[in-house]
């Protein structure tokens, strides 16, 4: 087999190249005309300060406001399928979303982690690395920046990268609207924006959404949220600008579980999901959540200072496997104070330094069990009948705090040289304090009593130095290349099931190449990532615990493309090919060390690929259809049997804008093809099945004011 794998590697290798140069050739063409423009996109993530994507060195992707008010955005899937190297899809529908950026996340059972998830700047990413993505109104996006691979400025405790999604601004006064949405399986979305200057420096909006789905082609799968947005703007004479918001959101979604095998070829039967495989059956997470920001910037000639304070409060009921959880306030405090300095130092520079600080405290959340459930022989619990809190379980308090100082010299030796020089620390803390009174034995199927009070005193120092360069080989043409580690903190979840966990650590060696052009873009890298100390997931009888893996080796290969070849018609695609493997790693199976060096890690195709056609035409008719492909991947750590994945599940939307009012129609899953999102396959050989969704549409009307 390795045998096998490393001849396919070579081929893939043999036909990237090939593909590569021919694009690479075909650019060129179309480079010497004068008479074409060069056309780029503004990214702030990657560095903090504003830069052309060609001119930063690292892998980034910007999905702008024109593809995001394509999408029917029902949850961020929506607006970043089909970016290479990232991993997204939902198991739930609503804002639930599996997010991977190069293996990284690849551990998370719910939620989002080991990436930076930003709103504005303002970290939306736990101390422990846990993001959600309840908080955000998707109908309120203007532009979403990813930046993969370790060393972002912005990435505390994060190996994978960093998202950032950027609202839209209070002093954008061109984007009032009213939209109505109604689609498939109940789908429903509603969203009002008004902004508008109060004076000469005041300048005011509000935004309110709601989403709906029944999702009723499987059973215990409803979603809506609520959320609503007040924001305030201030123009000081001297240049300077304050922006602040205050949010609320409510999101409730039902968890539908997964399939096994049996049930999986039902779907593909019938369309629909009867069950699950095991007894929860009414798992889910509501939650309510408060978020505050403000943020500051201010220019003193060559000084620009921006600083930012943040305050979230949520709570949450969350039946899972086992237990209810019930928290009933969380508060995350934290501050950014981030400035610039333009100066001269081997050319024009650039110093961007700044202090950031986060905590997060839980007092007196709670585990509950069910109360109504189904019990067999020996008190094994075989369904559950409802969602309703029983008998006390555990309660906890945590605190988690995270500090951090960064710095970056950007430098300009020459014309045609870019030169980033960067280094973040943060020191992580988690004080977690527990009383356990009973348990879910995942053997025995039932509670049983608890092990009683217990400690969890953990500190972890993380360090993200970065190099990076960027040559200009032409005019359309930058050579970019990057050295970059981050330390990845265990999640606070993770350290309950094993208290012993150590801090991962994230090397990256990458090389790439950017073209731009008013006709054509091109991006292409080749990355060479070493992880020591891989948090890795074991799963057994449905319950996943995470142990450290001695080393992990992931090496891939990404390109993305567009030209158009004619007025108004652009077509693209994008291809990742990614060989991550355990070098050093040993699974505990039932207690017995099992030795999976060189095995594939799990669930991360070989092959990812998207084929887009996007048509504008002046009169005011829009369409985009889009095709993804993920390819087979190994279900387990053992490597013991892959899943074939899917091919070209296709999106369509079909839109026309006349003045004021706009309509539009997106079908997702146009062929409605019958296949699993994610599939695995525990230590005892049963399989999970994850499916995904069947055909849908949405028609929206919105009008501009």
């Amino acid at each position: 087999m390795s045998q096998r794998t490393n001849r396919n590697s070579s081929s893939h290798g043999a036909g990237v190249s090939a593909g590569l140069l021919l694009l690479v050739n075909s650019a060129s063409a179309v480079a010497a005309d004068p008479a074409t423009p060069e056309v780029d996109t503004i990214s702030v993530t990657a560095t903090r300060v504003e830069r052309e994507t060609r001119d930063v060195p690292s892998a980034i992707s910007v999905v702008d406001s024109q593809r995001i008010e394509g999408a029917k955005m029902m949850n961020i899937k929506d607006a970043l399928q089909g970016i290479p190297g990232v991993l997204i899809d939902t198991k739930n529908g609503g804002y639930d979303v599996r997010l991977i950026i190069r293996g990284a996340g690849q551990k998370a059972n719910y939620g989002v982690r080991e990436i930076m998830v930003l709103r504005d700047g303002v970290p939306m990413t736990d101390p422990d690395s846990f993001s959600r993505f309840d908080y955000f109104d998707t109908q309120d996006i203007e532009r979403i920046e990813i930046t993969k691979g370790p060393g972002s400025l912005y990435g505390a405790g994060s190996a994978g990268g960093t998202v950032q999604i950027i609202s839209k601004s209070v002093f954008d006064t061109d984007s009032n609207r009213i939209k109505l949405g109604l689609g498939n399986f109940g789908a429903q979305n509603y969203n009002f924006r008004f902004a508008g200057d109060i004076d000469d420096s005041n300048a005011a909006s509000i935004t309110a959404s709601r989403r709906v789905l029944d999702n009723d082609w499987r059973r215990w799968n409803e979603f809506d949220t609520n959320q609503l947005s007040i924001k305030h703007g201030f123009m000081f004479g001297n240049g300077g600008t304050l922006e602040s918001e205050l949010s609320y959101s409510e999101a409730n979604m039902q968890l539908p579980g997964t399939m096994s095998k049996a049930q999986f070829e039902e779907f593909r039967q019938t369309g629909e999901q009867t069950d699950n495989q095991n007894a929860w059956k009414h798992s889910g997470r509501y939650s309510n959540i408060w978020f505050f920001n403000s943020r500051l910037e201010q220019e003193w000639g060559k000084l620009v200072f921006r600083p930012r304070i943040y305050f979230n409060h949520w709570t949450h009921y969350h039946p899972v496997t086992g237990a209810i959880n019930d928290n009933k306030g969380t508060d995350v405090f934290g501050a950014d104070l981030e400035f610039t300095y333009d100066h001269r130092l081997l050319g024009a520079s650039t110093l961007v330094a700044g202090v950031t600080a986060r905590r997060e405290d839980t007092d007196d959340t709670r585990k509950y069990e069910y109360r109504d459930v189904v019990t067999g022989f020996g008190g094994r619990i075989l369904a559950t009948l409802s969602d309703k809190r029983g008998d006390l379980m555990q309660t906890q308090s945590s605190t988690n705090s995270l500090y951090g100082i960064y710095a970056q010299e950007s430098l300009r030796p020459g014309d045609r040289w870019l030169i980033d020089l960067s280094l973040r620390y943060d020191h992580s803390v988690f004080d977690i304090d527990t009383n356990e009174i009973t348990a879910y034995s995942y053997r025995l199927g039932r509670y049983v009593p608890g092990q009683g009070r217990y400690l969890i005193d953990k500190t972890f120092d993380l360090y993200s130095p970065r190099i990076g360069v960027t040559y200009q080989l032409s005019r359309s043409f930058n050579l970019f290349g990057t050295i970059a580690r981050s330390d990845q903190v265990p999640s606070e979840n993770e350290l309950r099931e094993n208290p012993e966990l150590d801090a991962s650590t994230a090397t990256n060696f990458e090389i790439g190449l950017k073209g731009r052009s008013g006709r054509w873009s091109l991006d292409t890298s080749v990355y060479h990532i070493t992880v020591d100390d891989e948090i890795v997931p074991i799963l057994l009888d449905g319950h996943t615990s995470f142990q450290n893996a001695g080393k992990t080796i992931k090496k891939g290969f990404e390109l993305t493309g567009d030209y158009a070849v004619m007025p108004g018609l652009r077509l693209g695609g994008s291809y990742a090919y990614s060989d991550y493997r355990y070098d050093e790693f040993t699974e505990l199976v039932g207690g017995r060390p099992v030795d999976r060096s060189g095995n594939r890690m799990p669930y991360v195709p070989r092959d990812q690929y998207s084929l887009f056609a996007d048509y504008r035409h002046p009169s005011g008719f829009k369409a985009r259809i889009q095709a993804n492909t993920w390819g087979s991947y190994y279900m387990d750590n053992a490597n013991s049997e892959e899943y074939e994945g899917y091919e070209l599940v296709t999106d369509l939307m079909l839109g026309y804008s006349s003045g004021p009012h706009s309509l539009s129609l997106n079908v997702d899953n146009l062929f409605d093809q019958r296949y699993a999102i994610e599939v695995k396959k525990d230590t005892r050989g049963t399989e999970y099945y994850a499916a995904g969704s069947p055909r849908t549409f949405m028609a929206n009307y919105s009008y501009a004011f």
